[in-house]
């Protein structure tokens, strides 16, 4: 696999969410949320997950779990707005390479595009959506990172239309990432498995004696 991807690349193709914080006060509430992270039946992915988010003003603190995913590749995850704020269902499914299955285009009526890239150092703009050198590797992992995000994630995420989505998919069961689906609509120089979306879930607001619990 690459161990680069061009940030250029991704913004053109993805029709990515650009927004940046203005310098108008940020609102000062904090909010806690959870997402359940369901996977991709469609996809052949068996996997699960959790997600807590707490939030304020543009200040928000990741904290994630996720098992049962392809082990040995890197899982890029992104928070997804602009979007209905749910998770693709198998309706969302297209052929890819002579196979039913959803990349993350197909998903993004559902999901909307990449406001935050949930990397592990560095930039967490949607230009590092596909930095695969910097997302979490391996089939279970915890994360955990505060960031900083603009005004359009922020009042996503108030809303109850804010989308957590895992990537990386082992369709055909090789245990490793194959051009069973054919190459990546984000890059064809990567193949469609290593970004098509493996756990979804919506953040919704947690009951406020939960808000801090995280993972």
């Amino acid at each position: 696999m690459r161990k680069a991807i061009s940030s250029l690349a991704a913004a053109g193709v993805l029709g990515l969410s650009m927004g940046f914080p203005t310098t108008a006060a940020a609102d000062s509430s904090s909010r806690g949320l959870r997402a359940d992270l369901t996977p991709i039946r469609t996809n052949n992915v068996t996997g699960s997950g959790t997600a807590t988010v707490s939030l304020s003003g543009h200040k928000v603190t990741v904290r994630m779990t996720v098992k049962g995913l392809l082990a040995g590749v890197p899982h890029a995850a992104h928070i997804h707005v602009n979007g209905m704020g749910t998770c693709p269902t198998a309706a969302a499914a297209t052929n890819l390479n002579g196979h039913t299955a959803i990349s993350t285009t197909d998903g993004m009526k559902s999901y909307g595009m990449i406001g935050t890239s949930l990397t592990t150092r560095g930039d967490t703009s949607p230009a590092s959506a596909l930095a695969v050198t910097r997302f979490p590797v391996g089939s279970s992992y915890q994360y955990s990172r505060t960031i900083t995000v603009n005004n359009d994630v922020a009042s996503n995420i108030r809303a109850g239309k804010a989308v957590i989505v895992v990537h990386g998919i082992d369709y055909d069961g090789s245990g490793k990432f194959t051009n069973v689906l054919g190459p990546s609509e984000l890059d064809p120089k990567l193949p469609q498995v290593a970004t098509a979306p493996a756990l979804c879930g919506t953040l919704k607001a947690m009951p406020s004696k939960s808000a801090t619990t995280g993972y």
